[in-house]
């Protein structure tokens, strides 16, 4: 069973042994600040899920050796400074005087316990340390990371590594990685201990989590928030209400038909911004038969028939009558905003019923396929809805799809325990560079950070040579038409069906003032209540 605790000071003390130093400002110093989005955290163990709200929110509690600012240029965080010694090695130094929420001081025995546990296995992880072959510890706030080839995308992939703390690590017995998908529970899936602006005070799963500002941190806050509640409310109608009335300050996950509505209402403003996130379609494409549909050779092995999937679906009445003009139709995996994309390969054709059909005949499937689609119900801007119009759009052409939509939890240790034929996902870009996306989704998986998130079996030998040769490529030229070819290989072949790149509103009281993020990952720090 989760942590749960009394009292203010009970909490503090037996989930950190922290002193009052550490508490946020109380009394007529505190500013609170309400916000609540669709989806709840799945863990707090930062190395655990890689989850675009449970890494945000993580990140306000743990912190990286280096970070994005409101530009999204990196900047020092946990290190200063760091230089390149040789092609191969780059030398980290350290911040002094960084202590964590416990007390205890941080050092390069935390880097490197960081470096080794992110890698196991059972987390997912491991993308942001790839191409990293060991930490070596020069003293005690110097670090060489001795890379395995030149890496064009280091420092963007660092922003993502979360340290933790060694001594309490081990001392709570939490070296290890939680097992997520076995729903193995730990103490560092339910305590945490950083460095960060915020510390976790409590966090009751599907029903809030409470931060409050860290005093001794390093840094200082951008803002004036000292005591945050964020809350999961998974019905749109429910959160809009919450909202228009007062009951929380801010939601960052607009339902788009309330958006219109949301503008003109007086006491609210709405921040405009797009979201570098892609939502897309996977299908099972390496087992010889597939666990949930028509029993039979795997049709999605066919290009033929992804082809038709991909071509039945009318992207541009999604984006009207479901997005309400909050998304861009997609045929590619990464969106605007993403070193690699090309607006002239993301052209999206009109649907063509005729052709797909066609194209599953010439596949043997005159008569159309039978599988089930599972698809998040509390994810993404309006998964469910989504997902059931693209059932009704293949079922003009003879497909029997079966949706399941389920609570995102649950729907994500289902794919990550390859339980499904086919699934929705959506897939921000934590490090602006296509590579992240094409490594992840698209390499033929293994056991390190390749196709780690390859759930749908994907194997191509070009897209493996091709992404594996852009990971050390330093050659801007060169490294850009490595995307493009990647790029369009996924994109021809059908290797995921793109369905579009969410826009991202938020809507806030007038007298809130944040800083959007293209990532959609609010920054606490960055909030102003007046």
């Amino acid at each position: 069973m989760y942590h749960r605790f009394l009292t203010q000071s009970r909490r503090l003390a037996l989930a950190f042994g922290v002193s009052a130093a550490l508490l946020g400002a109380t009394g007529a110093q505190a500013v609170e600040f309400k916000w609540a989005a669709q989806n709840d955290i799945l863990t707090l163990d930062p190395h655990s899920q890689n989850h675009a709200t449970t890494n945000n929110i993580l990140g306000h509690t743990y912190e990286p050796l280096v970070r994005y600012d409101k530009s999204y240029k990196v900047e020092p965080a946990l290190a200063t400074t760091w230089k390149i010694i040789n092609p191969t090695t780059v030398r980290f130094n350290l911040r002094k005087n960084v202590k964590f929420h416990d007390g205890s001081s941080f050092s390069a025995d935390d880097v490197l316990f960081s470096f080794d546990r992110i890698k196991q296995p059972q987390g997912t992880m491991q993308i942001y340390v790839a191409g990293i072959k060991e930490m070596k510890k020069v003293d005690e706030f110097t670090i060489d990371m001795i890379l395995e080839k030149p890496n064009p995308t280091l420092l963007n992939s660092l922003t993502t590594f979360l340290i933790m703390s060694k001594t309490w690590a081990v001392a709570n017995k939490a070296e290890n990685i939680q097992d997520y998908k076995a729903k193995e529970i730990t103490y560092a899936s339910t305590n945490s201990n950083g460095t960060g602006p915020y510390l976790i005070k409590e966090w009751a799963p599907e029903q809030r989590l409470l931060m409050a500002a860290n005093t001794a941190w390093w840094d200082k806050l951008k803002g004036n928030v000292t005591d945050i509640t964020y809350t999961p409310i998974k019905s749109d109608p429910t959160r809009i209400a919450a909202l228009l009335a007062g009951n929380v300050d801010a939601v960052t996950d607009l339902p788009t038909q309330d958006v219109a509505r949301l503008r003109s209402t007086p006491n609210l403003s709405v921040l405009d911004g797009p979201e570098v996130r892609t939502i897309f379609l996977g299908l099972d494409m390496g087992s010889d038969e597939l666990k949930y549909g028509q029993k039979g050779k795997n049709f999605f092995k066919d290009v033929r028939v992804r082809k038709a999937l991909s071509m039945a679906i009318d992207r541009k009445a999604i984006q009207k009558s479901i997005m309400r003009d909050l998304s861009i139709p997609a045929s590619l995996i990464i969106a605007p905003g993403v070193n690699g994309y090309a607006t002239e390969l993301d052209k999206v054709a009109a649907p063509d019923l005729k052709g797909a059909k066609k194209l599953l005949a010439d596949a043997g499937y005159p008569n159309g396929v039978e599988f089930t689609l599972d698809c998040p119900n509390n994810r993404y801007v309006n998964d469910e809805e989504v997902c059931q119009a693209v059932v009704n759009m293949w079922a003009k052409i003879g497909v029997k799809a079966k949706l399941n939509a389920v609570n995102f939890a649950p729907f994500i240790a289902k794919v990550q325990n390859f339980d499904t034929s086919a699934y929705l996902l959506g897939w921000g870009v934590a490090t602006y560079d296509a590579q992240y996306s094409l490594q992840s989704l698209v390499m033929t998986r293994t056991q390190g950070p390749d196709g780690n998130f390859n759930y749908s079996k994907v194997s191509n030998a070009k897209v493996d040579a091709l992404v594996e040769s852009m990971k050390t490529e330093l050659n801007v030229k060169k490294r850009a038409a490595m995307i493009k070819t990647a790029l369009t290989i996924t994109r021809d072949e059908v290797l995921y069906i793109p369905l579009h790149h969410q826009m991202r509103p938020w809507a806030m009281k007038k007298n809130i003032t944040m800083s959007h993020n293209s990532n959609d990952a609010p920054k606490m720090y960055y909030v102003t209540v007046k």
